[in-house]
């Protein structure tokens, strides 16, 4: 007889889609449609492994979690769940769960699951588990998911890491969340953004500096370093600092002394360094243009960020966070929506700015609208900020130039700014004209017409009609 298992859920169809795949390869199967009957039939029968939802109605799997585990020959637990966090992850991982699954799962990916779950070494944790805080980052998505359990596992290892997204994908959330879930908890966490300072003011800033270090310095001034002793230090945009502070980064890293600026006396600082950059390291590094040593010394594990839009089916679960967040903010007990119209307009917009940009979009609908229900309106107001992007994006040098050679003020014309307007929602959309014209609020042949007559390339790959 194959393994015995044991699948715990409210929803009849992955329970019944679970258990006559795990019966075709011979195991045999035990079904419980609620915790209370998960435990009847733990205490009745051998079973080799619990596979469970964690959101079920009445007590939930993190509880059915904590009291298998407890047993005498616990089975493995492998928990499945449609709406996965860090926190639950963690908590997952600290009670004793063998993994974590996120739905809609892969028949593959299960079947390898349960069969490696039979041959791990039983481990049963006996430490009293409290309510985790807050969440912290939201996402069920396989990806999500799976950079959930590597941050459990290197949470607790002091090992430098490096985190690579794109601008807005969470990067800093990612670097609290293994400060908040590793051994430095009770430590302080030090958040610098490198590339909003300058050279000689992030010296000071990392660094620290004593009285009459330069003009007006008029007493010792603590650095990020030394305020992080014992904590976490997160060195945002690391990839812009310039090669000549690189060195010096280096030699703290090697060597964990810190010396502030107008001072011959070092200290030692104990902080575990977390850094994180928007840009394509390998090519810096190809480049010559970033300390192939620096990134050894900070790249002691990497974490990938995936970008929203590979991660669209998060959509949902993020705005209903950011509805309930901005619920708080502003005193409200309800907001109705997000409609399914809505959800639509969200999903098919590529989110050049991830999940900051979703977020400012959410708030934006129900300032404007008081709810998310109104599509059209969530397509104006996702106009307007790709709107914003395009004009953050133009370059005064260029507008200063032609001022001088006409010598009158120019803000650009009103069919440039359309242009780039037209492009940056064309870029966002991955090229899909389609789209593109309904979130720019006008018909596709209006849009084509005004391709053609700007001149716009569209020939890129991805672009669809």
């Amino acid at each position: 007889m194959g393994t015995r298992v044991l699948i715990v859920d409210d929803d009849s169809g992955i329970l019944e889609s679970a258990a006559l795949a795990l019966e075709k390869v011979g195991h045999r199967v035990f079904r419980a449609a609620s915790a209370a009957a998960a435990r009847e039939i733990v205490a009745d029968q051998r079973i080799d492994v619990v596979l469970s939802d964690i959101y079920m109605p009445g007590e939930d799997g993190l509880a059915l979690l904590q009291s298998v585990v407890r047993r005498r020959n616990a089975p493995a637990v492998i928990l499945m769940t449609a709406r996965g966090s860090i926190e639950t992850a963690t908590l997952a991982r600290r009670i004793g769960a063998f993994d974590y699954l996120a739905k809609p799962f892969d028949i593959a990916e299960l079947l390898a699951l349960v069969r490696s779950a039979t041959t791990a070494p039983e481990e049963v944790v006996e430490e009293k588990i409290e309510p985790g805080p807050d969440t912290i980052m939201v996402g069920a998505h396989p990806s999500m998911v799976e950079m959930y359990k590597t941050m459990t596992r290197i949470a607790s290892l002091d090992v430098p890491i490096l985190i690579l997204g794109e601008s807005g994908s969470g990067k800093e959330l990612v670097a609290r969340a293994i400060h908040t879930f590793g051994a430095r908890a009770e430590g302080p966490f030090v958040p610098i953004n490198c590339g909003a300072i300058p050279d000689t003011l992030l010296e000071n800033e990392l660094f620290g500096s004593v009285r009459g270090a330069y003009t007006d310095s008029r007493g010792d001034r603590r650095g990020a370093l030394s305020r992080g002793d014992g904590g976490t230090v997160f060195l945002d945009e690391i990839g812009d600092i310039s090669p000549a502070f690189q060195v010096k980064l280096l030699r703290f890293l090697q060597d964990g002394l810190v010396t502030p600026l107008g001072s011959d006396k070092s200290h030692a600082v104990n902080v575990r360094v977390v850094a994180a950059t928007h840009r394509d390291i390998k090519r810096l590094l190809a480049a010559g243009t970033f300390r192939q040593d620096l990134f050894f010394r900070l790249a002691g594990y990497e974490i990938r960020v995936p970008p929203l839009r590979e991660r669209t089916s998060d959509i949902p679960l993020l705005v209903g966070h950011f509805r309930q967040r901005f619920l708080k903010q502003i005193g409200r007990e309800s907001i109705a929506g997000p409609t399914r119209d809505v959800l639509n307009v969200l999903s098919e917009y590529a989110w050049p700015g991830n999940v900051r940009e979703l977020e400012q979009a959410v708030r934006r609908a129900i300032i404007d609208c008081g709810s998310l229900t109104d599509a059209a309106v969530v397509a104006r107001v996702i106009r307007e900020i790709a709107f914003d992007e395009s004009k953050a994006e133009q370059k005064p040098e260029a507008g200063r130039q032609k001022a001088e050679v006409e010598g009158s003020p120019d803000l650009g014309s009103l069919d440039d700014a359309e242009r780039r307007h037209i492009e940056v929602v064309l870029q966002a959309t991955n090229g899909n004209q389609t789209q593109a014209a309904y979130i720019l609020g006008i018909e596709r042949k209006t849009l084509a017409r005004k391709i053609k007559r700007m001149g716009i390339d569209v020939r890129t790959e991805g672009v669809s009609s």
